[in-house]
């Protein structure tokens, strides 16, 4: 295994960063651009939905640290558009054409919309960039009125953010109760009695069929599955991502819903061998965990988007030495006071194991298992008890194993 000559990172965000900062921390020095579909430099996205929402103060960016080297290169504000694999070459929005020997693919994800027919009015937002925050802040506070389009994390802390900023918010959810997909219907119920307590109202069991407007085009009103409709002069749509791999068309890799990968996080060609000189990192790859039985999932978590990013380098410069990616995933949320954190896979779970219960408290516990074996654990006011969940998970994924030839699994974010 050579060291590639020329590194080309795709994805100017977290996973991409890790993946450069990782190249120079083990003493590569080769050539390494960086391209960024955004005109800024790397920040971090988790504060986009809780501090600079809550804040009455005008925010700043909240920057990732840039890795050092004098020959990182960055082009920000410029797509890829295409990628050839046979003559490894990156071709940009603008026309600019890079070469490469190693390729890290951290696109990242686009913001999922709703089924709604016709385009969305003014007052209609997602949010997955600076640009969508300070869109979303600037309509809040009080006399405004918020309508959140699903009940997943990200639209609860969007909930809790404007909420706090005594906006009236109404968070609507298609499913019995927020996040009963990803964690199941104890801890989504919990959810929902903490974002009722605030003075959030939740619609669950409903989905949004449309967007009405006023006489001056914009947002009045969103309509429900169940006919009726809410009152809103915002909303904020939070289905969760789509991985960003349309430029990815025609280029030979395997995609199913992210680049599919090995265990070494080589993205796959369509006949299940590696691309060479390519690895995939963070919400656009899909990878084999063996708390998953194998199976490739994107978890569209942070810390994985870090620990990938900087596998995926590893992988660059050491191929299979650098040994498979078997970290346990792992995700946080802070909401009304409670501070939940996970670790595993509890999507994947058949059990759910309720340890401790206490709104009030602000505390929960939950033990999640597949099959009689340990695939997650969620917390809120117990984090010193993750230690113990997270080194039974590792020592369940090393039992199980990693198979590299997986079949893919369900797509879940947390």
């Amino acid at each position: 295994m050579r060291a590639p000559h020329r590194v080309v990172v795709v994805g100017a965000s977290l996973a991409g960063l890790s993946a450069a900062r990782t190249l120079r921390a083990e003493g590569w020095t080769g050539s390494l651009t960086v391209v960024g579909a955004e005109p800024h430099l790397p920040y971090d996205r988790p504060p986009l939905s809780k501090e600079v929402l809550a804040r009455e103060e005008e925010p700043e960016l909240p920057r990732l640290p840039l890795p050092a080297g004098p020959d990182a290169r960055w082009l920000l504000g410029r797509r890829a558009v295409r990628l050839d694999t046979s003559e490894r070459r990156v071709t940009l929005s603008d026309g600019t054409g890079l070469a490469y020997d190693g390729l890290v693919i951290a696109t990242g994800a686009h913001a999922r919309t709703p089924r709604a027919g016709g385009p969305a009015p003014p007052g209609v937002f997602t949010l997955r960039g600076w640009d969508d925050a300070l869109a979303v802040r600037a309509r809040l506070g009080a006399g405004r009125s918020l309508v959140v389009v699903g009940g997943g994390f990200l639209g609860s802390e969007i909930a809790a953010a404007a909420r706090a900023r005594g906006t009236a918010v109404t968070l609507v959810e298609a499913a019995e109760q927020p996040l009963t997909r990803a964690l199941g219907r104890v801890a989504g119920a919990y959810v929902a009695g903490l974002q009722e307590e605030a003075g959030i109202t939740v619609r669950t069991g409903t989905r949004v069929t449309g967007f009405r407007t006023a006489l001056g085009g914009g947002l009045c009103a969103v309509e429900l599955t169940n006919a009726s409709a809410v009152p809103a002069d915002t909303a904020v749509v939070a289905l969760g991502g789509v991985p960003a791999t349309d430029w990815l068309a025609g280029s030979g890799l395997l995609l199913d819903q992210g680049v599919c990968c090995d265990p070494f996080l080589r993205a796959l060609r369509g006949d299940g061998s590696p691309a060479p000189g390519v690895v995939a990192a963070g919400d656009a790859a899909k990878v084999p965990y063996a708390l998953a039985g194998g199976s490739r999932v994107t978890t569209g978590h942070w810390a994985d988007a870090l620990a990938q990013g900087a596998a995926a380098a590893s992988t660059l410069l050491h191929g299979e030495t650098a040994g498979p990616y078997d970290t346990v995933p792992s995700f946080w949320a802070d909401l009304h006071g409670a501070r939940f954190r996970s670790v595993g896979l509890p999507s994947l779970a058949d059990e759910a194991t309720v340890l401790e219960h206490d709104p009030a408290g602000r505390r929960l516990e939950i033990a999640y298992h597949h099959r009689g074996s340990p695939v997650g654990a969620l917390t809120a006011g117990r984090t010193s008890r993750l230690a113990a969940y997270r080194a039974e998970l590792a020592s369940a994924a090393r039992s199980a194993g990693v198979c590299a030839a997986a079949p893919s699994a369900g797509t879940r974010t947390g």
